[in-house]
């Protein structure tokens, strides 16, 4: 099993990916978060010439934040600077996209794009809608070696619907699951793996699991405040997720734990007070992934950050890792809170249990 970080991108997060591959892990992912935090381009470019061996992907790119062209472009510029380490995570949105307040891509839009940035990274001409008409484009001066196109990247797609997980199985892709709940993300990874064997593939589904947690010592409480700090932005997404479908119209597609059902329903009338008005999205995501907001710790307990996050015992963690990985996962990422950079020592104790 392959371990990994991810990380809220900041323009010198090389620093976080050289002590990732010092310690052993295997890849960094950097969000494409870009109302929240640095751009991943150049956080990424910055860690290929910092670092060796480990690999380096987008966790996950959000195709509506850029031409399909541009992100060719800015892929096989990455892969001349680490090639054969470069990762192409994609999405088709939630934090960069409700950030702005808007909802995940339309999934024909989101194959599109793939289709015209994968014809393009194999130096393809292809045809595409351009500014409202189709034209005809491609990569023109390979040869030059200004970039890599030549070396091969790898495709992950980050897939939670049934739909989303058959276009990942028709591609061949990796496929990346984020979760809290072992029992549910090995169920997830048995649609896939359903999935994967009705587009008929014969080669074996790359399965990374993403999570955020805290390695807690022995006797510590969820809501220490060392798991508050390192977990509960993870917690608070429910309450993010929660706010935006009522306060949006976005679809409802989270059902809320009744153990918690107060604390996020309190969080959901005092979101109805963010200002502006007209764009509530801007206070309620402030933060996400990242830490809590003053007006929200009061509704973030122990209890929310039992049941979201990977925060249990070392013991109790590898336990769950070891179900992952015996139910199919072949990869295992952790997310890094900016500010709680010391916790992938933690995370890199655990992972020497599975080498």
């Amino acid at each position: 099993m392959e371990f990994g970080i991810a990380m809220a991108t900041d323009a010198a997060s090389w620093k976080l990916a050289a002590r990732a591959e010092e310690l052993g892990f295997r890849s960094a992912w950097f969000y494409d978060t870009q109302m929240l935090s640095a751009d991943c381009f150049v956080a990424m470019g910055a860690a290929a010439v910092k670092t060796s061996r480990i690999r380096l992907g987008t966790g996950v790119l959000i195709p509506s934040n850029r031409l399909a062209a541009v992100t060719a472009n800015a892929f096989a510029s990455l892969n001349k600077l680490a090639p054969g380490r470069v990762d192409i995570g994609i999405g088709t949105g939630f934090t960069g996209r409700r950030a702005m307040g808007l909802g995940a891509m339309k999934l024909k839009d989101f194959e599109e794009y793939i289709r015209v940035m994968m014809a393009l990274l194999r130096e393809e001409t292809v045809e595409t809608d351009i500014e409202g008409a189709r034209r005809k484009i491609r990569l023109l001066n390979p040869e030059l070696g200004l970039i890599d196109t030549r070396t091969p990247m790898r495709l992950h797609l980050a897939a939670a619907g049934p739909r989303a997980r058959a276009l990942t199985a028709r591609l061949g892709a990796g496929w990346i699951n984020f979760f809290s709940d072992v029992p549910a993300a090995v169920a997830m990874l048995g649609e896939m793996q359903q999935a994967w064997g009705q587009a008929g593939q014969t080669k074996a589904l790359e399965a990374t699991a993403f999570v955020l947690g805290c390695v807690l010592e022995e006797g510590e409480p969820y809501d220490s405040p060392r798991a508050i700090a390192q977990a509960g932005p993870r917690a608070a997404v429910l309450l993010h997720r929660a706010a935006d479908e009522a306060l949006s119209g976005l679809p409802n597609i989270s059902p809320l734990p009744e153990s918690v059902r107060r604390e996020v329903e309190g969080y959901v009338a005092l979101a109805r007070s963010f200002e502006p008005k007209d764009a509530p999205y801007l206070q309620n995501h402030r933060g996400h992934l990242m830490f809590l907001k003053p007006e929200e710790k009061p509704f973030v307990t122990g209890e929310m950050i039992r049941i979201t996050s990977f925060t249990a015992t070392e013991a109790e963690l590898k336990r769950r890792i070891g179900d992952l990985r015996d139910a199919g996962y072949t990869g295992f990422t952790v997310q890094i809170i900016p500010g709680q950079e010391q916790a992938i020592e933690d995370w890199g104790r655990i992972m020497q249990a599975f080498r």
